[in-house]
């Protein structure tokens, strides 16, 4: 690479990149120091207010050798989680949420902390562990199977003459300082465990909304998302990383292969070599195996949710709803480019939108909850049953629907009281109800303009007073469009 792109990359990188931009924060003691003491472990979450307690817990010290002005735990987390360091989710089994560290920031701590200890990899033990990886890779991918065989038969003579030896009693076993490099190496590879689950699972989230993204925007053609979905197919797991965690989480989960694990970890801290190992880099070794399956465990369950999510976000039409939103926002905001020549963006447009987020209130705006206030009073008795006559039963009737066989009558018999001559002319509603008073008040006054609008004539131009008793007994007046009935309705 020329050194002019490089340059522009490392420029790039240092705009873009968290974990470059995390190595340069002015927070950046305090942060390495809280972060990894309580979130640097393995699959560590914390809840949110904890983490708040203990860090400003941590302030107090550390505010007498820093310079971290009067600032609170939850400013700085604020921070850091809108920096692309922390990661806040609902917690899975309990009320609230949690904070995690994203893959930048422990790859962040990781470089931290071998700035504080450095170790050697130019060991015998990462030569070895390279020569018989990159031997085992030729061996499988040769496609010659003479050359393919005779590899193997190679290693099967060189196994075979190291039984001999060991049958002999020829001394074989590898001394300490040894021994010691290769457990150092793997107590470094599984110091890479933590950010490479969080890499993997920040990867599947990504994948999953790059598929939602698809199933907004794409054309929806045979074979695209929305028909692999429908067809039951899991995008996600059958995804190149999916299908490689998959293949990891099988090994993982495979019975026979895990006890063998767990027997050589025994055996090798029953070493006396690995008596001089601190007891974190002990705790490690003894813990690996279920860091394996812990951090298995939790990249699989978020696979699992993001493939649930996904399908029943498919199969449920949602996404059609969502489309249709995201067509009127496109739509609006291509109106609003001309529109912004004109209209200026504090101008009132007489809409009132409703806000979609929660609404901050202090403390003195909430009212306590009072179980008096929602006290029914005594439990009610079932009313003892009684005959009711047909009266009674017409007259909730009204109550609850519009009488138009009587408003029908009413308007017929105003008709049928006129000369044939003033009929051409029309009856209004207004004289209806000077005639015949409106027994259900507004119910009343509905009923005869919506006969009139289906059997008589609006006319739009005019208007007219009118007026009718409510239930309280008081009079009430409105000025309607003239309605009129020109014939009798039935």
């Amino acid at each position: 690479m020329p050194s002019l792109v490089r340059a522009l990359t490392v420029q790039r990188l240092l705009r873009e990149d968290t974990t470059l931009r995390m190595l340069r924060m002015d927070s950046l003691p305090l942060l390495a120091g809280v972060l990894a003491e309580y979130l640097a472990a393995p699959n560590a979450k914390v809840p949110t207010q904890d983490l708040h307690e203990a860090v400003d817990a941590e302030l107090d010290t550390l505010r007498t050798h820093l310079d971290l002005g009067e600032r609170t735990a939850k400013a700085y987390c604020d921070d850091w989680r809108q920096a692309g360091l922390l990661l806040r989710r609902p917690a899975s089994d309990a009320r609230g949420e949690t904070y995690e560290l994203t893959p930048q920031a422990r790859h962040g701590l990781r470089i931290i902390e071998e700035l504080i200890s450095p170790r050697a990899t130019a060991t015998e033990s990462r030569l070895v562990s390279l020569t018989g990886a990159l031997r085992q890779l030729t061996i499988a991918t040769d496609p010659d199977i003479g050359s393919r065989l005779a590899a193997l038969q190679a290693e099967r003579e060189e196994l075979d003459d190291r039984i001999r030896r060991v049958q002999s009693g020829e001394a074989d076993v590898l001394d300490s300082r040894r021994a010691l490099e290769r457990v150092e190496d793997i107590l470094t590879q599984a110091e890479d465990l933590p950010t490479d689950f969080a890499r993997v699972r920040s990867r599947f989230e990504q994948l999953n909304h790059e598929l939602r993204v698809n199933i907004l925007t794409g054309d929806d053609l045979p074979g695209g998302v929305l028909d692999e979905v429908f067809r039951g197919v899991d995008l996600i797991e059958s995804s190149d990383e999916g299908q490689t965690f998959a293949a990891f989480s099988r090994l993982v989960r495979d019975p026979e292969v895990s006890a063998s694990f767990e027997a050589d970890l025994r055996a090798i801290l029953d070493r006396d070599f690995t008596r001089s190992l601190p007891t974190a880099s002990r705790s490690t070794l003894r813990g690996l195996l279920r860091t394996l399956k812990d951090g298995s465990r939790t990249v699989q369950d978020s696979l699992a949710e993001f493939a649930r999510g996904l399908r029943r976000y498919v199969l449920s039409l949602e996404y059609q709803r969502d489309r249709q939103l995201r067509l009127a926002l496109q739509e609006a905001l291509a109106a609003a480019v001309p529109a912004a020549d004109s209209i200026q963006p504090y101008q009132r447009t007489g809409m009132d939108l409703q806000m979609t987020g929660m609404q901050w209130s202090s403390v003195g705006e909430i009212g306590l909850y009072d179980p008096s206030d929602y006290d029914a009073g005594p439990v009610l008795d079932d009313a003892p049953l009684a005959l009711v006559d047909v009266e009674t039963l017409r007259e909730l009737a009204r109550q609850t629907e519009i009488d138009f066989v009587e408003l029908e009558d009413n308007v017929n018999t105003v008709l049928g009281g006129m000369p044939q001559s003033e009929r051409s002319a029309g009856v209004s509603v207004a004289t209806v109800l000077e005639r015949f008073p409106a027994t259900q008040g507004a119910a009343s006054v509905v009923g005869l303009m919506s006969l009139a609008a289906r059997h008589g004539t609006v006319d739009e131009d005019r208007t007219e007073p009118i007026q009718w008793d409510g239930d309280d007994g008081r009079t009430r007046r409105a000025r309607v469009q003239h309605h009129a009935f020109t014939g009798r309705i039935r």
